[in-house]
């Protein structure tokens, strides 16, 4: 084939051999043809004219044939390119000049039709080359800039990259707001806000203000070079259905060879036949024999699909897992940071005596902005996202395995845990009530309140509820993978199983188990597998990396500017996104389809005018057209996978 990546049997791409480009010799040898043809059924000039253009016509489209030809034989091998010479040849020597230029020149308009297809399917992917500028402004002494080459600028160095140019090297925002359309990257369509310390990457397009950036990464270690890379070695594996179809063409193409010359020689040896006519049905034979359009269903399809995806920043790393993720029929998927957004937020706030949210919010931030515990850190953070001004406790003591105490306005206060409210002796019926309420949904607690103290009864002022919520598009998405087809979604996590099974029933999970360590996740993915055979696992692809491992296929959420989620998993989602499992799974199962149909529909062409040339009813003209046909409707069918289902 013409694909650069294509090394099966079929490997009848002759044209780097020519001197001239393929698509003027296909040209030449289409202009000639129809000139020997129109001279043959005008009856214009002499005899020795047609013959001339037929002649020349099959030269040049020869010229893409004949030499691999010669290189398949003395490497003992029988491929397309062999019974296209054998047909041709033999057309030839019995007189059948005007078929055989037909058949060179047809065949050869396939090459170039294939060699189409492949540049088109790669397109998306070979423009990611061009999204890296080839040369950064580096910021010198004194603020001078300079302009060199990408590779030359060295990790650390300062860039400015300015107001509607594209960013030339991964690196960190150090001054400047702008915002940066990431799609090349990340398949996002709306620009990302960025601010001193957040990441850019090589490839995206600053949008509005100037932006000065740190390197941190050399240009061959971009994001953007390794979707490239990847990209490239995904296309060269080959998936197991076209390892069965290279399988097939290699033991069908020389028994179709061998049957060939059978009916070419046994009807005149054994019953009298005249030889003509079966010379030709034998030759009919080898062309129709030709698997152009069988063998090039595989790649097309799967050269396709990788491409859509990776312009949709899903990045899938071979054929294997293209089909793989097209036959899922289950899915475990991680909690925090798949599920959830990985970070604790207040949820809730119940009063239980006579203060306001705003002042209770305003008594635990004042505590909890003497600790770095996440559940502490989320309390202050919605005060000031609420604008809830308050002043530092003093005395702050953090207990441990409880909560925390310090003074307010000369009062002992505390924010903690269950249990010590307990040892407080605050804990009331009435409390408990609240407090099972809130833990049921799968909440963390804190509970604010007063101890008792000379002439104060203590007392609980309130429950600050906090959770790790739900990434906002979690419900669809599962939604949209259980309409994929994918039959059970299991979510595993290491926290307790009441939290498990709240956020599942939040976000539609159909079953959530809890209270796991990493090598219990393993296990419970390899009950899966036994159960439904094909199981995906989306994880962050590091800690999640054995379970990752053991299913079909694995799938890293977030792996824009992780190398690490890049290499551990099969698929790596470049934007924390749960929606784009569902976008591969569809797009998995459409390859899936449209390979089966290829060819399906490629062996039922075969066998229909295989038929027909033995009864001699399919000439040669019919039999090229035919394969060539065959050959065009696979391809715009298998680039179909280059637009988005409707």
């Amino acid at each position: 084939m013409s694909h650069p990546n294509e090394s099966s049997s079929c490997d009848h791409c002759g044209h780097d051999e020519s001197p001239l480009p393929q698509g003027l010799l296909v040209t030449i040898s289409g202009v000639l043809t129809t000139i020997g043809l129109v001279l043959g059924w005008m009856e214009i000039g002499p005899d020795w004219l047609g013959m001339a253009a037929f002649a020349i016509a099959t030269l040049a489209g020869g010229m893409l044939v004949f030499p691999p030809a010669w290189k398949a034989l003395l490497a003992k091998r029988l491929d397309m390119n062999v019974l296209m010479t054998v047909a041709v040849v033999g057309a030839w020597i019995i007189g059948e000049h005007g078929e055989a230029a037909a058949v060179v020149f047809l065949f050869s308009l396939s090459e170039l039709l294939e060699s189409w297809a492949a540049t088109r399917a790669r397109r998306a992917v070979q423009a990611l080359l061009e999204l890296s500028p080839a040369t950064a402004i580096v910021i010198g002494e004194y603020g001078t800039e300079r302009e060199i080459a990408v590779a030359e600028v060295a990790i650390g160095a300062e860039i400015r990259v300015r107001s509607g140019s594209r960013v030339p090297l991964d690196g960190e925002v150090i001054a400047g707001n702008s915002s940066v359309d990431q799609a090349p990257i990340t398949g996002e369509s709306v620009p990302v806000d960025k601010a001193p310390g957040d990441p850019v990457f090589a490839g995206t397009v600053n949008q509005e203000g100037s932006l000065t950036v740190r390197v941190t990464k050399a240009a061959g270690d971009s994001t953007l070079a390794r979707i490239i890379q990847l990209v490239g070695e995904a296309e060269e594996q080959k998936p197991p259905t076209q390892r069965w179809v290279n399988r097939f063409a290699a033991i069908y193409t020389p028994t179709v060879f061998i049957a060939a010359i059978l009916v070419a020689v046994i009807p005149p040896l054994l019953i009298g036949q005249t030889w003509n006519p079966w010379i030709y049905r034998a030759l009919v034979l080898l062309v129709i024999a030709c698997p152009c359009a069988l063998v090039i269903a595989t790649p097309v399809s799967i050269v396709s699909g990788l491409t859509a995806l990776a312009r949709r920043g899903v990045l899938v790393k071979g054929g294997i897992y293209l089909e793989a993720v097209g036959k899922l029929r289950a899915l475990a998927v991680d909690k925090t940071g798949t599920i959830t957004q990985g970070k604790p937020q207040v949820v809730g706030i119940t009063t239980v005596g006579n203060l306001t949210n705003g002042e209770i919010l305003r008594l635990a931030a004042a505590i909890n902005c003497h600790s770095e515990h996440p559940l502490a850190t989320a309390i202050v953070t919605e005060a000031q996202i609420r604008k809830v001004a308050y002043v530092p406790a003093t005395d702050y003591v953090s207990i441990t395995g409880h909560g925390a105490q310090a003074n307010i306005d000369g009062h002992p206060h505390f924010i903690g845990n269950h249990r010590m409210a307990h040892e407080a002796g605050v804990c009331t019926p009435e409390v408990e009530v609240l407090l099972a309420s809130i833990e049921a949904q799968g909440q963390s607690l804190a509970i604010l309140g007063h101890f008792p103290h000379g002439g104060c009864k203590g007392e609980v002022l309130g429950i600050i509820a906090i959770a790790d919520t739900l990434r906002p598009e979690v419900v669809e998405a599962l939604r949209q993978i259980h309409a994929a087809g994918v039959q059970k979604i299991i979510m595993l996590s290491g926290d307790n199983q009441r939290t498990a099974s709240a956020i599942a029933k939040q976000a539609g999970i159909d079953e959530a188990i809890g209270d796991l360590m990493p090598e219990q996740k393993v296990e419970h993915v390899k009950k899966l597998v036994a159960q439904y055979t094909h199981v995906g696992m989306i994880g962050d692809g590091v800690n999640d990396a054995p379970a990752l491992a053991v299913a079909n296929v694995g799938f890293a959420m977030g792996a824009i500017g992780s190398d690490t989620a890049i290499e551990t998993a099969d698929i790596a989602l470049m934007k924390d996104d749960l929606t784009k499992v569902a976008e591969t799974i569809i797009t998995g199962r459409r390859v899936l389809r449209i390979i089966r149909f290829n060819v399906t529909f490629a062996l039922v062409i075969k066998a229909v005018f295989l038929i027909l040339a033995f009864l001699g009813i399919a000439g040669l003209w019919l039999a090229i057209l035919a394969d060539t046909g065959a050959t065009l409707l696979v391809i715009l069918n298998s680039l179909r996978l280059l637009t988005r289902p409707r």
